[in-house]
């Protein structure tokens, strides 16, 4: 999908259309409503605090705004922008749209989050004679239909290629990749443009030298695994080359769910203790909710904090029965609180549960001895 919670956001506020629009900064932001009906929006220009962008239209993308970019830098970089807060509930309401209309003309998908699926063409009929064209025409048209929203398809003989061809011509773009077309679309590409390569990995190409897809294409691969080891090695190769073996997966069980939040401030653990503790219940009490509303249940009850210097520490703790209580997962959340020695400010708190399973299976499983618990408030 393109830009996906900004274009719902349009949906709804049609006025921003054209506009630079970003998503994030909380619900402080929210439009306000004036005497004569009107809506004043919130610039980004207004920002004060430590958020980050959820996402922005590509208006703002074109000033330099990203997805992940502290809203303050994106302030420097585009502060006439509009800045909206992100509302998860419409935007997984338009994710269950916008599959289900997929699904409707292809209904082999692998599921990738709420705004990108994988789907499978090779079985449908036509397919063979234009590689898919018209049936993804008739996909983005049906999406529309349904949503009222763009979306951008590349077609290509595996998902590496696939996902790359996606987002050669965004927003509303078809994208046809085969074989022949490796040297001339994708081999001039950076190296970073191949999802599984991360900005450290990039950087220690860069050093050798490489830095497009070409580039990585022709390097020595026994010097690959040499410096990332056999299986990045080889792995690195086969990507740059455009081969994946992996299949659609129609159906894939979640290992863990989780919720975090980062601070406007860095909060005290002793002088905004009641502050935290609110924070920590509100975490547990949406994890506990996601759990209940996707149908499944866990025993593996984590936390993560990041200080003010940007340590990170995540602590674990596993319970003896699968839950999807938020009071049960405070408490073991708690328990593992009290393993971490809290002398330093907090930026960001997380609450996560893992080892997850279906609910209706909880209760055939074995329970497990719990660790001692330590309770939090």
């Amino acid at each position: 999908m393109d830009a996906f919670y900004a274009s719902v956001e349009l949906l709804r506020y049609p006025a921003l259309r054209a506009q630079p629009v970003v998503i994030g900064g909380g619900r402080r932001y929210q439009p306000e409503a004036l005497p004569d009906g009107s809506l004043r929006f919130a610039r980004l220009a207004e920002y004060a605090g430590r958020g980050v962008s959820t996402t922005a239209t590509y208006e703002a993308r074109a000033q330099g705004v990203n997805s992940g970019m502290p809203l303050a830098r994106a302030a420097r970089l585009c502060p006439q922008a509009f800045l909206l807060p992100a509302d998860f509930d419409e935007y997984r309401k338009y994710s269950r749209l916008f599959k289900a209309a997929v699904r409707e003309i292809a209904p082999t998908v692998e599921d990738r989050g709420i705004d990108e699926i994988y789907i499978d063409l090779s079985d449908l009929p036509g397919v063979a004679a234009d590689g898919g064209r018209a049936v993804a025409t008739t996909i983005k048209q049906r999406v529309r239909e349904a949503t009222g929203l763009s979306c951008s398809i590349g077609i290509a003989p595996n998902k590496l290629l696939a996902k790359m061809a996606s987002e050669l011509d965004k927003p509303d773009g078809l994208t046809l990749i085969d074989a022949g077309d490796l040297a001339t679309r994708i081999w001039p590409l950076p190296a970073s443009r191949i999802n599984g390569i991360g900005p450290k990995a990039a950087a220690r190409l860069a050093g050798m030298g490489v830095r497009t897809i070409g580039e990585l294409a022709a390097f020595d691969p026994a010097l690959l695994v040499e410096r990332f080891g056999r299986a990045t090695g080889a792995w690195l190769h086969e990507a740059a080359q455009g081969r994946d073996a992996r299949a659609v997966v129609t159906r894939s069980e979640p290992k863990s769910m989780s919720r975090e939040t980062t601070f406007e401030r860095d909060l005290h653990p002793v002088r905004d203790r009641d502050a935290l503790s609110a924070v920590f219940t509100d975490l547990c009490e949406r994890v506990a909710e996601d759990l209940r509303r996707k149908g499944y249940v866990g025993r593996t009850i984590g936390i993560k904090l990041r200080f003010d210097d940007f340590a990170t520490v995540t602590r674990d703790h596993t319970i003896e029965g699968y839950t999807d209580d938020a009071r049960t997962i405070r408490r073991a959340a708690g328990a593992c609180l009290k393993r971490v020695p809290l002398e330093r400010r907090l930026r960001l708190l997380g609450v996560r549960v893992g080892a997850l399973v279906p609910a209706a299976d909880a209760a055939r499983l074995p329970a497990r001895r719990p660790e001692a618990l330590s309770l939090f408030d």
